[in-house]
């Protein structure tokens, strides 16, 4: 991804623009392979109800796998906020790298601001910008708190992501309703007792 800071001389307000950097999907190859997977699996693409699978399919995974671009917007913390922000049940979902199945379920992103604060969507959109791709969660989950370390630079930060995997609970197992549980944590939140328990407390996920 690209990031870029835009000149702050004359304002307080800073915004970086994110770009992902990710290969754009060849949608007619895509679809070509698509029809090729109905054609292996004993169906008929050409058929009345399939005919337009082959580019649903496509713009589907098109969709799932490139995350939209934003401004990273933050602004000066001029009231020396020091205690935890935390946005709780961000939904998201993502693509299992090894079936190809959705993963879905919340995000709980949270972090001790340093000398800036930073526009609570963008928390959201940080979740999204990892998810939308093939993921397994212990990554994803890295991946979220690292980013915001390093370009947020807080105090500390924590990311705690809940998900059911449809390749557990819709083949093998089948173990319908069961989520998985990780979490990556960086600086005081890692580091400081009470506020690992306070972040975790907040998240409802028992330390």
């Amino acid at each position: 991804m690209t990031v870029e800071e835009l000149p702050t001389a004359a304002v307080t307000t800073r915004h970086l623009s994110v770009v992902h950097d990710r290969e754009t999907v060849d949608l007619p190859a895509a679809r070509r392979a698509i029809a090729d997977l109905l054609v292996a699996l004993g169906k008929d693409p050409a058929s009345e109800h399939l005919a337009d699978t082959p580019r649903r399919v496509a713009n589907a995974y098109a969709e799932l796998l490139n995350p939209r671009e934003f401004q990273l917007t933050t602004f000066p913390n001029d009231e020396g906020y020091d205690e935890l922000v935390l946005a709780k049940r961000i939904p998201f979902s993502s693509l299992c790298e090894h079936h190809m199945l959705p993963f879905h379920g919340f995000a709980h992103v949270g972090y001790l601001p340093g000398e800036r604060i930073l526009g609570l969507s963008k928390l959201a959109r940080v979740v999204e910008l990892f998810a939308r791709d093939l993921q397994v969660q212990e990554r994803l989950t890295k991946q979220v708190a690292d980013w915001l370390q390093e370009h947020l630079a807080p105090r500390g930060v924590g990311v705690v992501i809940e998900a059911e995997h449809l390749c557990m609970s819709l083949r093998g197992v089948q173990a319908t309703g069961s989520r998985t549980v990780t979490s990556a944590l960086h600086g005081l939140v890692r580091e400081d007792r009470g506020t690992r328990q306070e972040f975790f407390a907040l998240t409802g996920i028992q330390a």
